[in-house]
């Protein structure tokens, strides 16, 4: 029964790990962005940890993520389909790689790191059945990878402790080494998680820490040439310019992260968000047994490590993703009540799997796609909508603009776009459409609109899907509970508009 069932949620998981889901920007800009655009050579859009002065993301931990499995996938594509960059296939190819990052490396540390073959199963089960697994941990985050590596290095600093052939702990250190300075420069948020279990193996056998200083150092020596180069812009680096002028993206991260006015301008959270607001929203039903947990290194360094985050004032709930598994792993099914637990779990992660997993947000990669295919397309605004990934654009990047209005002010909508098309003459040789959610419904006023009215523009649909819930344009104190529920998912989906300009 347990195999069967555990069998079943990994088919849930690729399931969606596969759907179109969007569930934060950073799950493109900090990864599969930039690294497309260098890897096939068209423009993409670099947010700003890559074009800041001092940039904060690593190439040394993007590329074995993102940009060897894109390498091949190119390989793939260009063998079977013809295209050497089509954007499903690339798209749902670094799917199924975090996928299986999940399926096989995040399982197998649990099944390292909890001793009790009961327990064992318990924890396999919870962390198989939780929508974090299915959703948030299946996508191209960075958090995805920390709490991957986070596991990974628990579970060899508990093989450092028991060692004892010197042969056995060169190796272990070196492979742990690397870990700490791969997971240090994909986040610095990483070491966080580690502390408690890195501060017990110092008590335990402090003389390994001199071995993996000596590894680290190496391995941190070409992470740095790596991002140096990297940021280089198309340069090539000698060996002393390097030294002169290293880049250090987690020294970067870290200095800018230290600033709160920095962490102001992505929005702050009070002290108290991540234990009374991220964790319940990750862990649901879960929270709950945290009452009664088994105390050991694995909970203690979820525990600390959120601990740790919550005294910056930025707080998102993916920034805990690395201490829902080692959470999961460490609490026990209530004696009392638990089928009315297991129940509440189930419909718990069945809900926001299917919101997160299908609906979020997810007509965007499929907008992209279409208008990859649509030639006659010059210019595209997207409106209250995710900031458009244009890696999936590919090629059609070089004669398709894209401009994201973001949330614009429906009072000054129409005006903007009225404005980019007198100023470019845009209606007269160049097609533009407009990409929004179906319940904008401002847009409504404009369709098919006569051309006798004062409006400058008209609307034609031109292609749309319903697999798509814009949770951010939720209103409840301008239309009240009812008529925004009503219209966000009753009138759930994205269209795609082609613009007719009117000459008003």
């Amino acid at each position: 029964m347990y195999r069967r069932v555990y069998f079943l949620l990994a088919l849930v998981r690729l399931y969606l790990a596969l759907q179109p889901s969007y569930l934060h920007p950073d799950e493109h800009f900090q990864g599969p962005e930039v690294i497309a655009g260098r890897t096939f050579d068209f423009p993409v859009h670099e947010s700003w940890e890559f074009t800041s002065s001092s940039p904060i993301r690593s190439a040394f931990a993007l590329w074995p993520i993102y940009g060897l499995p894109m390498i091949v996938l190119r390989w793939l594509s260009a063998g079977f389909i013809g295209d050497s960059f089509h954007p499903l296939v690339m798209f749902r190819g670094l799917r199924i790689v975090m996928f299986l990052l999940s399926f096989i490396l995040e399982d197998w540390a649990i099944h390292e790191l909890v001793e009790s073959r009961q327990q064992r199963r318990v924890a396999l089960m919870l962390v198989a059945s939780s929508y974090v697994t299915w959703t948030w941990q299946a996508h191209t985050f960075s958090n995805a990878i920390e709490a991957i590596v986070v596991l990974w290095s628990i579970v060899f600093i508990k093989r450092l402790a028991r060692f004892e052939a010197y042969r056995s702990t060169i190796k272990t250190s070196a492979v742990l080494a690397a870990l700490l300075i791969f997971g240090t420069f994909n986040r610095i948020t990483f070491p966080a998680f580690v502390l408690v279990p890195l501060l017990q193996l110092a008590i335990q056998r402090p003389g390994v820490l001199v071995l993996m200083a000596a590894f680290g150092a190496a391995i941190t020596s070409i992470a740095v040439v790596v991002d140096t180069n990297f940021y280089a812009e198309g340069h090539s680096l000698a060996l002393l310019d390097i030294i002169r002028q290293p880049v250090i993206t987690p020294l970067n991260s870290l200095l800018y992260n230290s600033q709160s006015a920095n962490l102001a301008l992505h929005g702050t959270h009070p002290h108290w968000q991540h234990f009374a607001v991220n964790l319940p929203q990750l862990l649901g039903p879960a929270i709950l047994l945290l009452v009664q947990p088994i105390f050991n290194t694995t909970l203690i360094s979820a525990l600390v490590g959120t601990l740790i985050l919550s005294v910056f004032p930025h707080q998102e709930a993916r920034f805990l993703l690395p201490a829902v598994p080692l959470i999961l792993s460490s609490v026990q099914l209530p004696r009392r009540g638990r089928r009315a637990w297991i129940t509440s779990w189930i419909i718990f992660n069945s809900l926001l799997g299917i919101l997160m997993g299908v609906y979020h947000q997810g007509g965007i990669i499929q907008s992209q796609a279409y208008l990859r295919t649509q030639p006659d397309i010059n210019f595209a605004y997207w409106w209250k909508t995710y900031s458009p990934p244009t890696w999936i654009l590919g090629d059609r990047n070089h004669n398709l603009t894209t401009e994201d209005l973001m949330g614009l002010k429906s009072a000054v909508l129409e005006d903007h776009i009225c404005d980019w098309y007198r100023q470019h003459a845009l209606g007269l040789d160049r097609k533009a459409v407009i990409v929004a959610p179906y319940s904008a419904t401002f847009l409504d006023q404009f369709l098919d609109n006569d051309t006798s009215t004062a409006n400058c523009l008209s609307l034609r649909k031109r292609w749309s899907t319903e697999a798509h819930l814009n949770l951010d344009d939720v209103e409840f104190g301008d239309d009240g509970v009812l008529p925004t529920l009503s219209r966000v998912v009753g009138r759930r989906g994205i269209v795609i508009y082609d613009i007719e300009w009117t000459g008003h």
